[in-house]
């Protein structure tokens, strides 16, 4: 009857020890998933913050171009008023071109950033955005146009001074037509997968 007992005893203990066994493999295991699945939501949030960061820079870069720009025309529009001011005889002409190029500046600006925050997968498959850059190649035929029509103006400025301002401006905002076209270019060159066939489309 002893031996009975004990016997029952040790098939009690192995079968709690078996049941202790089990449940702590099972909550080692569910932690260790836990651990892998709080480890992937991290890689995954950490992912999706480095692109957000990314594409938060990429706006902010294209907001950048942008400012600039339209700070440089400001400036170029705000020199031709005071001059066209102090210029009697060319003074509306020299106004004419400056509103003009203030609009321009928009138009730019808008295009610009357009361009540049263009969506990623779209900018990959199809490239990137020809019609904005269009749009920006003819923003700069005018803004061509307009700096020969004030250099041919400028012959005629009799202030030395004045002369001068307009002269720094048709510079200033050369270079930045330069600018701009290495812009366009950098985008143009932007690698796709279909890109080619999109711009067959955009000429």
């Amino acid at each position: 009857m002893l031996k009975i007992k004990n016997s029952l005893s040790v098939t009690s203990i192995l079968a709690i020890m078996f049941v202790f066994s089990f449940v702590f493999v099972a909550s080692v295991e569910a932690v260790q998933n836990q651990n892998m699945n709080q480890e992937q939501n991290t890689s995954t949030v950490g992912q999706q913050n480095q692109e957000q960061n990314q594409e938060q820079n990429q706006k902010q870069q294209g907001q950048i171009n942008a400012e600039q720009h339209r700070s440089t025309v400001a400036n170029f529009v705000q020199s031709l008023l005071q001059v066209a001011d102090r210029e009697g005889g060319i003074g509306e002409q020299v106004r004419t071109i400056a509103q003009q190029q203030n609009q321009s500046a928009s138009t730019t600006v808008r295009a610009m950033e357009k361009v540049q925050t263009r969506n990623k997968v779209k900018a990959f498959l199809i490239g990137t955005d020809y019609k904005n850059l269009g749009a920006l190649r003819s923003e700069m035929v005018q803004t061509r146009n307009r700096l020969e029509q004030l250099s041919k103006l400028m012959e005629n400025v009799q202030n030395e001074g004045d002369k001068t301002e307009l002269q720094n401006q048709i510079q200033t905002l050369e270079q930045e037509q330069i600018r701009i076209e290495s812009f366009i270019k950098a985008q143009e060159g932007r690698f796709s997968l279909f890109g080619w066939f999109v711009k067959l489309f955009n000429k």
